[in-house]
């Protein structure tokens, strides 16, 4: 069986392999989920983003791992916490990417929750952001939902082009104070 990270009310969110690549294919290779990307990526690039994620499994002990639903078992997309340059600094982001028929349902606000929680509870992180695309409008009220706040604009260069993207932060004092209050 694979390895279950964590568990929400309606989701698991195991650790990905090989046999994880069709429903990957699924979210990766489907135009609408990737436009923050400028695009679906190709058989090669959907390999690549699978084997970079069991690397990090290797190197971190965490990376993008499986959002499953419960009440069925099928892989709807990926969450988890990944180690991103920013300011010439490798900083926790959590990540989400889910397949279109499964947006607008909560499912990445409640995958994304579960992983800053992780983050600070479990691998002791100081602060965890989140970087995202500027036209990810729904990416970013995930964020927002997620405790977290603009703080800086960066642009990446990713496909051959520039990207702006925002980086959204909490850090864990936030967290904590935000914890005791609710």
């Amino acid at each position: 069986m694979k390895q279950v990270i964590l568990e929400t009310p309606r989701l698991l969110l195991r650790e990905m392999d090989i046999s994880d690549m069709d429903s990957l294919r699924m979210i990766l290779q489907d135009e609408k989920v990737m436009y923050a990307y400028n695009g679906a990526f190709d058989e090669r690039e959907t390999s690549m983003w699978m084997q970079k994620q069991l690397k990090r499994y290797k190197d971190f002990g965490f990376g993008l791992w499986a959002i499953v639903l419960k009440k069925n078992g099928e892989m709807i997309g990926q969450c988890g916490i990944t180690m991103q340059e920013y300011n010439d600094m490798l900083v926790p982001e959590v990540g989400y990417l889910l397949a279109y028929k499964h947006w607008h349902k909560g499912y990445a606000i409640e995958a994304a929750t579960a992983c800053r929680d992780y983050g600070f509870s479990a691998l002791h992180f100081d602060a965890m952001y989140s970087i995202i695309r500027d036209n990810n409008i729904a990416s970013q009220k995930v964020a927002i939902r997620n405790g977290m706040i603009p703080i800086d604009s960066v642009v990446k260069h990713y496909r051959g082009e520039e990207m702006p993207h925002k980086v959204y932060c909490i850090n864990a004092s936030c967290f904590s104070d935000n914890k005791a209050v609710q």
